[in-house]
């Protein structure tokens, strides 16, 4: 399994520490090939692929709400969306793909409740493979979501949310192999860490929290996450397609580009972002559903080596 470093501010802590010089972009320098942005040459994932949502615990309707309109909008079939677009920061990912593979085409798909929290309130990194092997198996992402009051092996200590793959049940005789994701809801456990900028760091400069695009800094967390999964499952989904670093700690297509969403960004500081005159939240892509506006992260541009932001 490849755990993503996607806490997003902790990374950031350490950077502030030890580098003085900041830039708009990351850029990941052949000075260090040890730490080179580079292709294993394992597979990506193509293809119609359903992304499926096993939620644990207690979630309200307008929390799932707000995720499901991000998954949707990833391939918004609108052309009329405001842009920056969630669609658009999500094109980005075609610049992974080298060889004409059958073009990647994610859609919401399947909807898993577990309300019941049927391993209890404190999981294992095995129970949350369990909880994903629920979902469909096939030409899928399965991406377990657990509640705020669900603590989680490793959660906030070293990770806000990891991904992985497992080989699923035997299917007409055969076994396939699926992706997964989990992501946890910080806003009462650590949202200093895992749902910065929205919450004010616990560690480092003391900046002003933005204020979150659908008003659940929580969860408005939770997509900031589950965009930045979700871009490391479909380039590097079993370990050996895009990443930077050791195998064991990859450091992936968002994930290498940790607390960067706007031009100008540095530790600390999100970058230049869009700001609704009505609410006066921070964001940088609509929605293409229900007029949704939602913070995402920079992706690697895999020809540059350098992290590319829509804003």
């Amino acid at each position: 399994m490849a755990s993503l470093t996607s806490l997003n501010f902790l990374l950031c802590i350490f950077l502030a520490i030890s580098i003085f010089r900041f830039s708009s972009a990351r850029k990941l320098t052949e000075s260090e090939p040890q730490l080179k942005f580079q292709y294993h040459r394992g597979p990506l994932l193509t293809g119609k692929i359903s992304v499926n949502l096993i939620w644990y615990g207690n979630f309200k309707p307008s929390q799932k709400a707000i995720v499901t309109d991000f998954i949707t909008s990833l391939s918004s079939p609108k052309p009329l969306t405001a842009q920056p677009s969630v669609d658009t920061w999500w094109k980005a990912t075609e610049k992974y793909y080298q060889t004409p593979s059958p073009k990647l085409a994610l859609s919401l798909g399947s909807q898993i409740l577990d309300e019941n929290y049927s391993f209890g309130k404190s999981l294992t990194t095995d129970q949350i493979v369990k909880l994903a092997s629920k979902g469909p198996q096939r030409n899928a992402i399965n991406v377990v979501l657990t509640s705020a009051d669900v603590a989680v092996e490793g959660f906030c200590s070293s990770r806000c949310g990891t991904h992985g793959s497992s080989v699923g049940a035997r299917v007409n005789g055969k076994r396939y192999k699926f992706a997964y994701i989990w992501v946890g809801n910080s806003e009462t456990q650590c949202p200093g860490q895992c749902a910065w900028p929205f919450h004010q760091p616990i560690y480092g400069p003391q900046n002003p929290a933005l204020v979150a695009p659908n008003n659940d800094v929580g969860v408005d967390g939770m997509v900031i996450n589950v965009a930045s999964l979700l871009a490391g499952t479909v380039t590097n989904p079993f370990g050996n397609g895009y990443f930077q670093g050791p195998k064991e700690a990859p450091l992936e297509a968002a994930s290498a580009c940790t607390g960067v969403y706007g031009k100008g960004a540095y530790p600390g500081y999100a970058g230049n972002l869009l700001v609704d005159p009505t609410t006066g939240a921070s964001y940088n892509a609509n929605g293409g559903v229900n007029g949704r506006k939602y913070l995402l992260p920079a992706l690697v541009d895999p020809k540059t080596s350098a992290c590319s932001t829509i804003v």
